[in-house]
């Protein structure tokens, strides 16, 4: 490949690959209000959990991502202690860390800008950049939708909280089930391997297997072992096939 070929498709990167400004704004601010809305079953699952209003706005304002503030809450709704759903949630939202390793190349933003953007480092920011063509795209998508995101899930986490105080026992209309559903709901449409279905399915079986013999929340943090002990398990067998292959020569 010719330098001047390198440098066109250097320029074509980073000025958005040719997809129009609206376009972007128009899928990221989808992703922002379809994912933001399910804030509200978050709000009535943290009152229902016992936190209070104050505190279950705070964990959306501060923490901002679904899956470890849905583990949180669901770990105290189940009786654990506080150090155990914090752990869950810990382990959970560990990922963003490596999103943001991948964004930081991609975005390349201003060091003065960076500490603020990495609030907004989750799922569906990631997702959404990464999809876009180019640098500028990319920018676009994840500042339009972690601000549509943040500012519609302290939204409706706020109604959510209040809605649980004016209904009472949450538990009386079923709206306990609301984060596990919407939990699961996000996490479906990313299952596209057959690794990661594995890794799911596997996950579930030690959470619900140990969840009658294993303290409240404790489940949560074995289930993440899923993980590790597919993959290790994926490149045993790799390495088993490689060597029969070369016995065979």
């Amino acid at each position: 490949m010719t330098a001047e070929r390198t440098e066109v498709l250097a320029d074509v990167r980073d000025d958005g690959g040719g997809k129009p400004d609206g376009a972007v704004v128009r899928d990221a601010l989808g992703v922002g209000v379809a994912v933001g809305l399910s804030g509200f079953a978050f709000g009535v699952t943290s009152a229902g959990s016992g936190l209070t209003l104050l505190q279950t706005c705070a964990l959306s304002l501060l923490v901002f991502t679904g899956a470890s503030q849905f583990a949180l809450v669901g770990a105290l709704a189940a009786g654990g202690g506080a150090f155990t759903a914090a752990a869950g949630a810990f382990f959970l939202g560990v990922r963003n860390a490596f999103y943001g390793l991948r964004l930081s190349q991609l975005l390349a933003l201003p060091r003065a800008v960076r500490p603020f953007a990495a609030q907004w480092v989750i799922d569906e920011t990631t997702a959404v950049s990464l999809a876009q063509p180019g640098r500028r795209a990319a920018r676009i998508g994840f500042v339009v939708t972690g601000l549509s995101l943040y500012v519609l899930w302290n939204l409706t986490t706020l109604l959510g909280a209040l809605g649980a105080e004016a209904i009472g026992d949450t538990d009386a209309w079923g709206l306990d089930a609301a984060g596990p559903a919407v939990f699961l709901a996000l996490l479906a449409p990313m299952l596209r391997t057959g690794t990661e279905r594995t890794v799911a399915g596997l996950a579930v079986l030690l959470g619900l297997g140990l969840l009658p013999v294993l303290p409240a929340g404790v489940p949560v943090l074995v289930a993440a072992l899923a993980a590790p002990a597919v993959l290790w398990a994926r490149g045993r067998k790799s390495t088993s096939r490689g060597d029969t292959a070369e016995g065979d020569r």
